[in-house]
């Protein structure tokens, strides 16, 4: 069970760093680069312990899961990227396959 806590909290920081890489584009601060370095840095520390017990195939697939579709989600709230039917049909294709592949593990 913690090796699934482990890889949503990493597919969360992906999320985030994502995000800060977006933000350190606009701002360029040392601040945001830390943040940017310590989101990514969380985010594979967290994958790493992860993955020392689930598949790497399945850990790999949910963290990107988590990421892609959470920064799509990101995009959309914070930077008010399209949100159109299709686009969030996609995103929630991710999120079931992601659902899917915890289910079967």
């Amino acid at each position: 069970m913690m090796a699934w806590v482990s890889l949503v909290l990493a597919g969360i920081f992906e999320m985030f760093g994502v995000n800060a890489i977006n933000t350190y584009l606009k701002n360029k601060t040392r601040a945001n680069i830390i943040k940017l370095i310590a989101f990514f840095v969380a985010s594979f520390l967290l994958l790493s312990f992860a993955m020392k017990s689930l598949p790497m195939s399945t850990a790999y697939a949910i963290w990107t899961g988590i990421g892609a579709s959470g920064g799509a989600v990101l995009g959309i709230i914070i930077y008010g990227e399209p949100r159109n039917i299709k686009r969030l049909f996609f995103i929630s294709l991710i999120l079931i396959s992601a659902i899917g592949l915890k289910i079967i593990s």
